[in-house]
């Protein structure tokens, strides 16, 4: 049985899609959710979804080994950060090489880098007049999405497009292709 455990930040709409998508998987499962935010929704989710939860702080996270020897006791085969917005430090990245990804909601290496996330990459597209913007889905090293690229899916962008519906094109990429990269990476 392969192991995921997901890190998140946000609301965890992707979190959510990547449980649902793994539930009856008999050889991938999700089996913890680590965040940085003790008010994220994404504990909600994961409460109704009945997979373990758990919050560490700014200390733990950087400063120790504790989020590393987490992993490792949760036997952790890939690392999938989906809404998580804090930078991996260089112990869990050494820890799990090549065992990270990431989604970001734009074609990288366009749109990204520290503060790149969320709605600011969809208001960056639209105003800078994309026609086209879409997923990557990166491997995480040491510097933020300039991880190797596994995978990217686009979508158009019209004239009449603003940073809502852009945001709604990248969810649905998001949705669709998230899970089947896990998915092929972990056979």
């Amino acid at each position: 049985m392969k192991r995921i455990v997901i890190f998140a930040s946000g609301s965890g709409s992707n979190a959510e899609n990547i449980i649902n998508y793994f539930g009856d998987n008999p050889t991938i499962e999700v089996v913890a959710l680590l965040t940085n935010k003790s008010t994220a929704k994404v504990l909600e989710r994961c409460d109704r979804l009945e997979v373990p939860a758990f919050y560490f702080n700014k200390t733990a996270f950087k400063n120790s080994d504790a989020v590393v020897d987490f992993l490792k006791s949760m036997q952790t085969d890939l690392v999938v950060l989906a809404g998580f917005l804090w930078k991996i430090p260089s112990n869990i990245i050494a820890a799990f090489p090549n065992k990270i990804i990431n989604i970001h909601p734009a074609l990288l290496p366009k749109y990204g880098g520290k503060g790149m996330y969320g709605e600011r990459v969809h208001q960056a597209v639209k105003d800078n007049n994309e026609v086209e913007t879409g997923i990557t889905i990166h491997y995480v090293n040491e510097n933020y999405d300039e991880g190797a690229i596994i995978f990217q899916a686009k979508t158009q962008v019209d004239g009449s497009d603003n940073a809502e519906s852009i945001a709604q094109k990248v969810h649905q990429l998001e949705y669709e292709h998230f899970p089947k990269v896990i998915e092929k990476l972990l056979s």
